[in-house]
């Protein structure tokens, strides 16, 4: 839990490596960037959006 959990915020440069659908690279997603664009453009979500991203737990949706 040290790395993960609702109490530590995401660092803006925080970029999660992630394999897509078998490929054997792992592909950079910047983690930090769309966390904090999504946070700065809620009032721009779709109802459907902000339930989705409530059901994952962000506590500002």
């Amino acid at each position: 839990m040290e790395r993960e959990g609702a109490d530590r915020p995401v660092p803006r440069r925080h970029g999660e490596p992630i394999t897509v659908d078998g490929e054997t690279v792992p592909v950079t997603v910047k983690l930090g960037v769309w966390v904090s664009n999504t946070k700065s453009r809620r009032d721009k979500l779709t109802a459907d959006q902000l339930s989705a991203l409530t059901a994952l737990g962000v506590d500002w949706a």
